[in-house]
């Protein structure tokens, strides 16, 4: 794997608030069809780390590069126009609308008619098909005409990630897709991103160890800032150095 050209390249990426170094000269790889999973304790800097990838941060110092493309000072549009999408940790969406109404609006962004009425999406019949697709493929087919509001927590994290889907991406930066469900409800996105790695390249950051060493094709340690080690997940599991900063702390491990 290592002959392969990163899709997502970060060298040496720092961000400072004040006189803490949240992300400490970051160095990165993300390959084509791998999931890369970034885990750490709280504060080691995964969620900075991930906002600078998405562009919502500015890096202090360092470069990220996309393809060719360097898109370390480009805003967040631009971005997610060039292939690159992201959910967060705490679920966004219209909980007013229903299921396929946020998948629409979410498709409609990356279109050049992004400000037209959401009457008039409805009309497009391209753009309804790759919406109910999405839906499908996160578990959500019928569900489409449901309202958000009613819709279990997991259901909320699958039609995040359905509309994630919608602005067709090539890279996932997925933030913590697992937080607030019930066991069955992560065994289900377990499920369900393993047959979305199928088909993107995946940045991870995910505190429940069971779905990072179930998905990761490789997996780097952020501990204050830094990484301490990138590996694979049976690399990872028996480093000592793991252990003893984060995995002995963890009791799914």
């Amino acid at each position: 794997m290592s002959d392969v050209k990163p899709i997502l390249s970060v060298r040496g990426l720092v961000k400072r608030f004040g006189g803490l170094l949240a992300t400490d000269h970051i160095d990165f790889d993300l390959l084509p069809g791998e999931v890369h999973a970034v885990i750490g304790p709280n504060g080691a800097g995964k969620t900075t780390f991930l906002s600078q990838l998405a562009g919502e941060l500015r890096p202090d110092e360092g470069s990220i590069v996309f393809g060719d493309v360097d898109i370390t000072h480009k805003p967040v549009p631009e971005r997610a126009k060039a292939g690159v999408g992201r959910s967060y940790q705490i679920s966004q969406v219209f909980r007013d609308m229903t299921a396929l109404e946020n998948v629409l609006l979410a498709a409609q962004a990356t279109e050049a008619s992004s400000f037209s009425f959401l009457s008039s999406v409805f009309d497009d019949e391209k753009l309804l098909e790759a919406a109910r697709h999405h839906l499908r493929l996160c578990g959500l087919g019928a569900r489409e005409n449901t309202v958000v509001s009613i819709l279990a927590h997991g259901e909320h994290r699958q039609l995040e990630l359905a509309m994630t889907l919608a602005t067709r991406p090539t890279v996932l930066l997925l933030d913590e897709p697992m937080a607030g469900m019930s066991q069955a409800e992560s065994v289900d996105m377990i499920n369900l991103l393993k047959e979305i790695k199928k088909h993107y390249a995946v940045v991870l950051v995910e505190h429940d160890m069971d779905a990072v060493f179930s998905l990761a094709d490789r997996i780097s340690v952020l501990v204050y800032g830094r990484v301490l080690v990138t590996g694979t997940p049976e690399e990872i599991r028996e480093n000592e150095l793991v252990k003893e900063a984060y995995l002995g702390d963890q009791e799914e491990v």
